[in-house]
């Protein structure tokens, strides 16, 4: 879909934050959701907007880029990592980065792309992309569900979207 703005590209995120909490699994589970795209793109927005929707206050959520995670207590907790100044699987390992995957969290990795081969293969994957229209402000923002319960996020939030189409004329 194509966001006009950042408070779109937040909303849309609430959204997806409101169908992990709708499919029961995820909290079995834990529950990771991979964002990828250039610097600036949005992909901490996007986990403010995420971050409203497990119920996370959003004032605590900013760019883990030099801490490499964040956690951040609420009605869900939701973990917020930034693999961008990892060099390697050896080095992400040394943080203790698979601790994070606890059953009943959410994990939001930006810069997911760099180490596909750490992340559960039942995940949902955002990309962000600055639109070349509009560069400033809208975005284009692919989500894909990888395995079945992602897939069941994916629906929940297909319907979600559905239902705000009216009021927020995504594309």
């Amino acid at each position: 879909f194509r966001s006009r703005s950042s408070a779109e590209t937040r909303d849309a995120a609430r959204r997806l934050g409101t169908a992990i909490e709708a499919v029961a699994e995820t909290r079995a589970i834990g529950f990771v959701i991979g964002l990828s795209g250039p610097l600036g793109a949005g992909k901490t927005e996007w986990v403010r907007g995420l971050a409203e929707g497990l119920g996370v206050d959003t004032r605590l959520v900013t760019s883990p880029t030099f801490v490499i995670a964040s956690e951040y207590p609420g009605a869900r907790p939701l973990a917020h990592v930034d693999f961008y100044r990892l060099a390697s699987e050896a080095e992400l390992e040394a943080t203790g980065f698979v601790d994070l995957l606890d059953p009943g969290r959410v994990v939001a990795i930006e810069w997911s792309d760099r180490f596909p081969g750490a992340l559960p293969v039942d995940r949902i994957e955002v990309r962000i992309a600055r639109d070349a229209e509009e560069p400033e402000s809208a975005r284009e923002v692919e989500i894909a569900a990888l395995g079945p319960i992602a897939d069941r996020v994916l629906r929940q939030f297909a319907r979600e979207m559905k239902v705000e189409e009216e009021r927020a004329p995504w594309r």
